[in-house]
């Protein structure tokens, strides 16, 4: 499966973006889905997922609140406000079928990767 995020942008502080991520050759339903994001020099870090089949989702704790994943058949979309400076980062959504709920914060859990979407949020 491909995947393609898009929606990324540059955002005043306070701001709000909604991300997408498409899954090409394959409904997104069947896989679980989730955002990363990762800065300039840092590690790339979990933001949130979505777990198939019961469709739970996930989020680091200190964006829950602020951030909000959701989907439909087509698409996964992460809904960001109150954005902050500190949230600038690359954001890539990444999918698998087979994510067990231990390790959906996992990075190399996820067998499918986009390519990334830019966010820059100016103070």
């Amino acid at each position: 499966v491909q995947l393609q995020a898009s929606g990324g942008g540059l955002v005043q502080a306070g701001g709000s973006l909604r991300l997408s991520c498409a899954a090409s050759g394959r409904t997104v339903s069947s896989y679980s889905i989730a955002w990363f994001r990762q800065a300039p020099g840092e590690e790339r870090e979990f933001v949130a997922a979505v777990k198939a089949p019961g469709l739970n989702t996930y989020y680091t704790d200190s964006l829950k609140g602020r951030f909000t994943i959701s989907r439909d058949n087509a698409k996964v979309y992460l809904q960001m406000s109150s954005l902050k400076p500190e949230d600038t980062a690359v954001y890539y959504c990444a999918a698998d079928r087979n994510l067990i709920t231990s390790t959906v914060r996992v990075v190399g859990a996820y067998k499918y990767w986009g390519q990334g979407t830019l966010v820059t949020v100016s103070s």
